[in-house]
C-alpha cells in the first residue's frame, strides 16, 4: 500500500507544482520580517483552506501564526511552514521554497485521510530568523499529540540532517561616568572603552572555545558626540554552542568576562538574556533516513554532514526535544556558496530551486505517508527518540 501512495502523492505533487512556484515565487517577491508576515500567513493559510484543512489563524498569540488540521483518529504529523525573511536581504534563506514545500505536501497527503487514519497538521510557524515561532507554539500546546515534525530547508548541501548548535545572545550595557575629554579627563570613566576591552577579550577566549562554540558581536550603543566620554555603551552577543550545556558555559563566560572587564576599568556592568534562545537540533535518524531515501529515488542523493561543519541554529531544536523532528538540507547552489547572502536569495527562485522544490515536498509528502500508514514507522521513530534522550541525559545534555 506504502507505494501505492507514493504514487497518489507524486501525482498530487506534480499536479500542484505549478501554483506551488507560483506561491514560492510570490514570497520572494514579497518578503515580510519576523512577526510581520501577514501577506505570506494569509496566502498560505487560504490554501490550506481551499484544501480542504479546517484553519486556525492567530494561534498561540502570534496575528501571523496558523495552522490546518485534517483527519482524524490515529497517527499525527506535522509539516512546517517558514516564511519569514531576513532584513535587507529578503527570502536569502530560502523559506519561501520551505513554505511552499510543507505547503504542498500537506494538500498532496490529504486525499489520504479519507481512506486512512490519521492526522496531518500544517503548521504556519513565523520568525524562525529571530523570535521563535515554533517555541511560542511549542509552549502554547500547538503540538500536542504528534508523532513527527517534518520540514525541508534550501541549502549549498544536500544533507539528510542538520548540524545546527543551541543559540542565544546577551545584551552587554557598561555604564561609566560623562566628561570632556580634555577640559576634565580624569573625572570620566568610559564606557565605551569598557565595551571595546570586552571584545578584545573575547577574542582571546574565541580561540580557546571547543567545536560548535561561538561568539559573535555588535556594539549598539556607544555615545552620541566625540567631545563627551561616553557614560553608556551597550553590545549584543549571538552565542553559540554544539549542546544546550555548552551554550549555557559559554554564556556564563562571557557573563564572567563583562564582570572582570567591570573592574578593571571602574564601570558597572549589567548583562541580559534578551530571550532564551534554541536548541540544538536532535535528529531522528529513522524519519531522517526515510526522507533520504525518498528524495534519492527522485534523483537527488543526500550525504551525512562533513564532520565540524555547523550550520547556524533554528527553533526546530527546540521541537525536537519534544517529538521526532527531521530538518534535512536540499542544496540549490554549490557548495561554494553561502545562505544569507544576495547571491542565494537569487538562488531561491532559480530553476534549481524549482527543482529542489518539487523533490523536496515529494519526499516530504511520502515521508507523511510513513508515518501515517505504517505503525512501525511510528514506533521506531519514537524508540530513536527516546534512545536519544536517554543518551544525551547520560552525557549531561540537558532538553531545552
Amino acid at each position: 500500500m506504502s507505494e501505492h501512495w507514493y504514487r497518489a502523492v507524486d501525482a498530487q505533487v506534480d499536479r500542484l507544482a505549478d501554483r506551488l512556484w507560483d506561491i514560492a515565487g510570490t514570497l520572494h517577491r514579497d518578503p515580510e520580517q519576523a512577526f510581520e508576515e501577514h501577506r505570506a500567513a494569509k496566502l498560505l493559510s487560504d490554501e490550506l483552506a481551499s484544501g480542504g484543512f479546517a484553519v486556525e489563524r492567530g494561534v498561540a498569540g502570534m496575528p501571523t501564526a496558523f495552522t490546518g488540521t485534517a483527519g482524524a483518529e490515529g497517527p499525527r504529523v506535522a509539516l512546517l511552514l517558514e516564511y519569514d525573511a531576513l532584513p535587507g536581504l529578503g527570502h536569502a534563506c530560502g523559506h519561501n521554497l520551505i513554505a511552499a514545500a510543507g505547503l504542498g505536501a500537506a494538500l498532496a497527503v490529504r486525499p489520504l485521510l479519507d481512506e486512512v487514519p490519521g492526522t496531518v497538521l500544517a503548521v504556519g510557524t513565523p520568525a524562525e530568523e529571530g523570535g521563535g515561532g515554533k517555541v511560542v507554539e511549542l509552549e502554547a500546546g500547538v503540538f500536542e499529540g504528534v508523532d513527527a515534525a517534518l520540514m525541508f530547508h534550501p541549502g549549498t548541501h544536500s544533507w539528510s540532517w542538520a548540524p545546527l548548535t543551541a543559540q542565544t545572545e546577551l545584551a552587554v550595557r557598561f555604564a561609566g561616568r560623562a566628561a570632556h575629554p580634555t577640559g576634565n579627563p580624569t573625572e570620566g570613566v568610559d564606557a565605551l572603552a569598557a565595551l571595546i576591552e570586552m571584545f578584545n577579550v573575547l577574542s582571546v577566549l574565541q580561540r580557546r572555545l571547543p567545536a560548535g562554540s561561538h561568539v559573535q558581536g555588535i556594539i549598539t550603543a556607544g555615545g552620541k558626540a566625540t567631545n563627551i566620554v561616553p557614560d553608556l555603551a551597550e553590545g549584543r552577543f549571538g552565542l553559540r554552542g554544539l549542546t544546550t550545556p555548552a551554550l549555557d558555559e559559554l554564556a556564563r563566560q562571557v557573563r564572567e568576562v563583562a564582570a572582570g572587564v567591570a573592574r578593571a576599568t571602574g564601570t558597572t556592568a549589567q548583562v541580559e538574556r534578551p530571550r532564551a534562545g534554541y536548541a540544538h537540533f536532535r535528529d531522528n535518524k529513522v524519519l531522517s533516513g526515510a526522507f533520504a531515501r525518498h528524495l534519492g529515488e527522485l534523483g537527488l542523493p543526500m550525504t551525512e554532514p562533513e564532520p565540524g561543519v555547523f550550520l547556524g541554529s533554528s527553533d526546530i531544536g527546540d521541537l525536537s526535544t519534544a517529538m521526532p523532528a527531521i530538518h534535512p538540507f536540499v542544496a540549490i547552489t554549490g557548495p561554494e556558496q553561502s545562505d544569507h547572502t544576495p547571491e542565494f536569495a537569487a538562488a531561491a527562485v532559480s530553476e534549481r530551486a524549482r527543482t529542489a522544490l518539487s523533490a523536496a515536498t515529494k519526499a516530504l509528502a511520502r515521508t507523511a505517508v510513513d508515518v501515517l500508514t505504517g505503525a512501525d514507522t511510528v514506533a521506531a521513530a519514537w524508540a530513536e527518540f527516546h534512545r536519544r534522550a536517554a543518551a544525551e541525559a547520560g552525557q549531561g545534555v540537558s532538553r531545552r
